[in-house]
């Protein structure tokens, strides 16, 4: 994809009555975190960038004014370079390209809205864009949180009783030399298994979760950790469901800005961070290269709907691409929320009940040979 771009040339008289005014929205502070922005803070640049140019600010302007309200020195580093590359006559793409806080999805969609006069309307597109993405990972986040706080207080729970509770009642049914039940041995294996292992599985557990850290940008790790969250079930649908909302809100924003399908898929393609979607993206961008439609070429994918599939080709057939996956995109969005609400709903009773579950058995476990302790102490 080329483009001819003219440099950025907007600098307007502003009265300070009006600086005023939009300074107020900037008293929210924009951080980065390490060398480049998180999704949170690219929601509030890109939204704070639009509104002053939509005010009549130059671009320059507003990156001064948002330069100016940070407190980060990062920050201001990065914008304070991109200032610089604009009175040295770059435009605002190739002034970001040079910094990997930034993605090429942006820089293509900010070099778009440069060509076409819609700088504005492409930050607060891109603004949207960041928005929802974090919404989706608020959802999720709330959806797993309570679950896994309930899950992690059941697991010490049981993991004290197996641990100090249970060897107790074993050295009471031996001095006694109590007959035990199946499962009262079941129980004081295991936790005669924890007494011998439970450090080495700790040891585990702790390199199992180390291991993300150590192994989080290797392809190979990458590859398998996507693949393996798509077939848990009920989870791999939600995960498929958040990334699709991220596709189609992608291929809308690059469509209203007349990107041409192919170059959509590319940019896409480069900015989504999961695997399935990435792979299927790759083998739809071949399909369409030798002669394919984009409906036909999805088709052969299980990780894109029917419908969606459908609707791909009734826009084709129209001419309303953009329409259409705005529209999904309302749509996945809308099943993501419903979706984690449902999860968090479900989830929280089935834990208590799988809680209630173990500590009975335990409980019964232990309190079975009592009956016959009770007994022998009688007799």
């Amino acid at each position: 994809m080329s483009f001819k771009l003219e440099n950025i040339n907007q600098e307007k008289n502003v009265s300070s009555r009006k600086q005023s005014e939009i300074a107020s929205i900037l008293q929210k502070e924009i951080v980065l975190f390490g060398k480049g922005f998180s999704n949170k803070l690219k929601e509030d640049f890109y939204t704070e960038l639009a509104v002053l140019l939509s005010a009549g600010v130059s671009l320059k302007e507003s990156l001064e004014l948002l330069h100016n309200s940070q407190k980060k020195k990062n920050t201001k580093e990065i914008l304070a370079t991109v200032v610089d590359d604009l009175i040295d006559g770059q435009s605002m793409s190739e002034a970001i390209r040079s910094h990997k806080a930034f993605t090429e999805y942006e820089y293509y969609s900010i070099k778009i809205g440069e060509e076409t006069g819609t700088l504005s309307e492409v930050a607060r597109q891109l603004g949207s864009f960041f928005g929802r993405k974090n919404q989706q990972r608020r959802d999720v986040i709330s959806a797993l949180t309570y679950p896994i706080i309930i899950l992690s207080t059941a697991f010490l729970v049981v993991i004290f009783m197996l641990q100090f509770v249970v060897p107790m009642f074993e050295d009471i049914f031996k001095q006694n030399k109590v007959a035990l039940p199946g499962i009262t041995e079941f129980i004081i294996n295991v936790s005669g298994f924890l007494k011998s292992y439970g450090l080495l599985i700790l040891v585990g557990m702790i390199a199992l979760f180390s291991s993300r850290f150590l192994f989080h940008k290797k392809e190979w790790y990458r590859r398998f950790k996507d693949r393996f969250l798509l077939k848990l079930p009920f989870f791999g649908n939600f995960i498929k469901t958040v990334y699709l909302s991220q596709f189609t809100q992608a291929v809308a924003l690059l469509s209203a800005s007349k990107v041409p399908v192919i170059n959509s898929i590319q940019l896409v393609k480069k900015m989504i961070d999961f695997y399935p979607l990435q792979d299927a993206l790759e083998s739809v961008e071949q399909s369409i290269l030798k002669g394919a439609t984009l409906s036909e070429s999805l088709a052969s994918h299980p990780i894109f709907s029917d419908k969606m599939i459908a609707l791909v080709k009734v826009a084709e057939q129209t001419n309303q691409t953009e329409f259409i996956f705005d529209r999904l995109n309302v749509q996945y969005h809308e099943q993501v929320q419903r979706q984690s609400k449902m999860m968090s709903t479900i989830m929280e009773p089935l834990i208590i009940v799988l809680v209630g579950i173990m500590v009975g058995v335990i409980l019964i476990a232990m309190y079975l040979p009592m009956f016959k302790l009770g007994t022998v102490l009688g007799a």
